[in-house]
């Protein structure tokens, strides 16, 4: 489910706790947790309806009118009130800020590192994909595919897979290794 940033912010800040959309069938679970640019945001629930309150509206951030307007490409589709809430940092920051690896971690991110290029249909690339992010901080995801002789959508589903053993971090344009992509990359 897309969310515009600054809706994401009213979010994070309790202005908003709802959102509203036209799906042929829910799209989300209750529970689910969605990384965002603010940090984790959970579906409290998922409800469908027959219309938009004024009040439901309000708790949407955006007047009743606009959000029937900007849902009604989707008609006629069912209307879903889904519940929002902030569920905390993403714990991906604090674990890519922590430089400090333990022999175990470093053991456990190597495996882990081993285990994606073994089950890779192109051959090994986590190392590689390190090292050119390392030596190219924000260079467009395009450019450093192309120099690995590699499609962008692969590549960047790889770095998104570093990104979640807190390896990397993404920019407004292209990549860069966190500290403890850094301190893991020295070792390799």
């Amino acid at each position: 489910m897309l969310i515009r940033p600054v809706d994401l912010a009213r979010i994070r800040d309790g202005e908003i706790d709802l959102a509203f959309r036209r799906w042929a069938r829910p799209r989300l679970l209750v529970g689910t947790r969605m990384r965002t640019s603010v940090g984790l945001v959970e579906v409290t629930s998922v409800d469908e309806v027959d219309d938009v309150s004024d009040e439901d509206a309000a708790r949407a951030g955006a007047p009743r009118e606009q959000l029937l307007q900007l849902m009604a490409p989707k008609a006629p589709a069912p209307i879903w009130r889904v519940g929002l809430r902030y569920a905390g940092e993403d714990p991906r920051v604090a674990l890519r800020n922590e430089p400090d690896l333990s022999a175990e971690e470093r053991v456990a991110l190597v495996a882990r590192l081993d285990r994606f290029d073994r089950a890779s249909s192109y051959g090994p690339w986590t190392r590689e994909t390190l090292a050119i992010i390392a030596a190219n901080p924000a260079r467009r995801a395009p450019d450093l595919a192309a120099e690995l002789g590699r499609e962008t959508a692969p590549f960047k589903r790889d770095v998104r897979k570093l990104k979640e053993l807190g390896l990397t971090e993404s920019l407004e344009i292209g990549y860069r290794l966190s500290p403890r992509g850094a301190a893991l990359l020295e070792g390799l």
